[in-house]
């Protein structure tokens, strides 16, 4: 039983990033589609990644440069994985006009100007949002962001159908609706970090990540009709801005 949850834990850690996991883990398509529960797991080692390069730079470099520091350890951790899904589904939503010329755009392997302007507002965002916050809240607004940014993107895999009728597609195997007994788990792992984050800034936070997710998901059954591996990507990108900008708020004009 536990052999088996690590078997997940290290598939998703294969699936999403570039890190090393065990020899003995094994791959179908089967066991990934049971991995999905442990995707905000995967966001707690990513964000625990950047959160440890942050604290080491800080030592050394003002904040700005430490989180410049950060950011570049979980790209390379992750690979970009989810910034490309984001570029192609700005892409797709920005140069198509029919569900079927919104996923081949998606699926080309150029990059268009609406996957750049993603790209980089979204890197400028995260990084200008977690240089204004507190030094000290940094490695927990890391933690629990790529937590609960990949919660976010895991309802989808909840509550929507996979559009793409290409069996090599690389996510094909995550297309099998989630139960509910798996997203909690997930859910548990995305609240975890949030307790160390004072209250009304992780609901702050969690509301934003919410909406945002909400929004791309009716632009996606508009268009789609459902999601594609791209659209999780993009979602984890804007869920991860959004519960940044909640904690960057004034929390003096929220809260009387």
């Amino acid at each position: 039983m536990i052999r088996r949850e690590l078997e997940y834990f290290f598939g998703a850690i294969r699936f999403f990033t570039r890190l090393p996991v065990p020899g003995w883990v094994g791959h179908s398509a089967e066991a990934l589609s049971h991995s999905a529960r442990y995707f905000p797991a995967v966001g707690l080692v990513v964000g625990g990644i950047g959160a440890l390069v942050y604290w080491l730079a800080l030592h050394l470099w003002p904040q700005p440069v430490a989180v410049l520091l950060s950011m570049a350890a979980t790209l390379y951790a992750t690979g970009g994985f989810h910034e490309d899904g984001l570029s192609d589904t700005a892409d797709g939503l920005g140069g198509g006009w029919d569900k079927q010329r919104i996923l081949d755009i998606m699926k080309d392997s150029r990059v268009g100007s609406y996957g750049v302007i993603a790209m980089v507002l979204a890197l400028l965002g995260k990084f200008v949002l977690l240089s204004s916050l507190e030094p000290a809240l940094v490695p927990l607004a890391l933690l629990a962001g790529h937590a609960v940014s990949r919660f976010c993107a895991t309802t989808l895999l909840a509550t929507m159908d996979y559009v793409r009728d290409d069996a090599l597609s690389k996510a094909k195997p995550l297309a099998t609706r989630m139960s509910a007994r798996a997203l909690l788990v997930a859910l548990c792992f995305a609240i975890a970090p949030l307790a160390a984050l004072p209250l009304w800034k992780a609901l702050a936070g969690v509301a934003l990540a919410a909406m945002l997710t909400l929004w791309l998901v009716g632009k996606f059954r508009r268009w789609l009709g459902g999601y594609t591996g791209d659209c999780l990507g993009a979602t984890q990108q804007l869920a991860e801005i959004g519960f940044y900008l909640g904690l960057a708020a004034n929390m003096a004009v929220l809260v009387p």
